[in-house]
């Protein structure tokens, strides 16, 4: 087990940097920093997702996830750490095939709607996604395992999935986008 908080702050922050997980001190906005504080975003829609009710084969599944991004951000935050295996984005891939096998196919676009629920899916899925540019655009600086972005790839069309599954279980279904409405 790493090093325990005792004490919330530190102050060692109050110059803009902070201290990567391998003890070197960067910029908070350098783009390793970027990219782990999204993915904790990210883990922080998951929570406020499964605050609300859901299937429980679906809260297990993002419980799953919220632990695999808490791994990911490790990875991030350490320069050279590798936490998330081709075996974790393969049990995305079953879980996707799983839920997408019932649902009907898609013919448009859709609104991120669909009950709260959903709605609450469809925000984490974006914030994933933002986590995978992130990740992408700290991979072209420094080195980045390509699982670290499959992963975040794959976990973002699952989000995808699961929300239409948690729109269907809701009642509502999917909200498709309505190209050509007219305006008054």
């Amino acid at each position: 087990m790493g090093n325990r908080l005792s004490r919330i702050y530190t102050r060692t922050g109050d110059d803009g940097s902070t201290g990567l997980g391998d003890g070197t001190r960067v910029p908070k906005d350098a783009a390793r920093v970027n990219a782990y504080g999204t993915v904790d975003e990210a883990n922080s829609a998951l929570g406020v997702l499964l605050a609300v009710p859901l299937p429980e084969p679906v809260r297990a599944l993002l419980t799953t996830v919220q632990h695999q991004l808490f791994d990911l951000g490790g990875e991030l935050c350490i320069p050279g750490h590798a936490a998330i295996q081709a075996a974790d984005i393969q049990a995305l891939e079953r879980q996707l095939d799983h839920y997408n096998a019932d649902l009907p196919a898609l013919k448009e676009f859709m609104l991120p709607a669909g009950g709260e629920a959903a709605a609450r899916c469809h925000l984490a899925r974006t914030i994933v996604r933002r986590a995978e540019r992130e990740t992408v655009g700290l991979a072209r600086l420094e080195p980045v395992r390509a699982e670290a972005i499959g992963y975040l790839n794959r976990l973002s069309d699952l989000l995808f999935v699961l929300a239409r599954v948690l729109a269907r279980a809701d009642g509502h279904g999917d909200v498709l986008w309505q190209h050509q409405r007219r305006h008054a």
